[in-house]
């Protein structure tokens, strides 16, 4: 019952770098889908959700530009872009397009992966204020284990909050049923993946009118939507 903790999509038309780069990452605890070409990033992205996405600029079919702006029509996910382009105006042009780093080769693997790291982790923060969570009406008190939704406080047994936690820890990503049961019950858990299901009824149950944010994904499992 494993899964990757994030998944890549690696863009570059330069088989050797792609292949070393993706090692790399792959070798971090990475799961990396690799392409070669801008038309191929665009149908992964049409069909998978990533934790961040790497282009090359210059790519055959769509460039990285033209894939960044299709990416910035579907969802919001970190993008970095990996070109040979360097002048200013090149560097200007790939942020007002929508990325969010700007590296120029030759760059160190270990650089790109830090940005990778920072990105993901900027990305799937939390919004904390005077020490609460607050996730829409949603207002989480870490430091007592307390909830409340629409300011009332609700009573969470401690599984529901562990699995309410995890859940606001990674929002928009389907989550399996081993994935969720590897993460909050522990990979030593002995019991069967029906558990989650159970937990979360129950953990619905007690959020009440935010219990929406909890979407079933069907043959997939589970993922935390927030307001719109």
């Amino acid at each position: 019952m494993t899964d990757s903790k994030y998944r890549i999509l690696f863009a570059e038309d330069d088989v050797s770098l792609r292949s070393i780069i993706s090692a790399f990452l792959t070798t971090n605890g990475f799961e990396v889908d690799q392409v070669g070409n801008g038309d191929d990033a665009c149908s992964l992205v049409m069909k998978n959700r990533y934790d961040a996405i790497i282009l090359d600029i210059m790519m055959p079919g769509k460039d990285g530009r033209e894939v960044c702006k299709f990416i910035r029509t579907r969802y919001d996910v970190p993008v970095i872009f990996l070109t040979a382009l360097i002048s200013e105006n090149n560097i200007i042009e790939g942020y007002e397009i929508g990325a969010d780093e700007y590296l120029t080769k030759p760059y160190s693997a270990k650089l790109l992966l830090a940005k990778v790291n920072a990105l993901i982790n900027r990305y799937r923060g939390l919004l904390v204020k005077d020490g609460r969570i607050v996730i829409d009406e949603i207002v989480i008190e870490p430091a007592r284990k307390q909830v409340s939704v629409d300011g009332k406080n609700i009573v969470l047994s401690p599984k529901e909050y562990d699995l309410l936690m995890y859940f606001a820890e990674n929002k928009e990503q389907i989550l399996s049923r081993d994935r969720i049961l590897d993460a909050v019950w522990g990979q030593d858990f002995a019991g069967y993946d029906r558990a989650v299901d159970t937990y979360i009824k129950k953990l619905r149950a007690s959020l009440g009118d935010a219990s929406y944010h909890i979407e079933t994904v069907i043959k997939s499992g589970y993922i935390w939507k927030n307001k719109a």
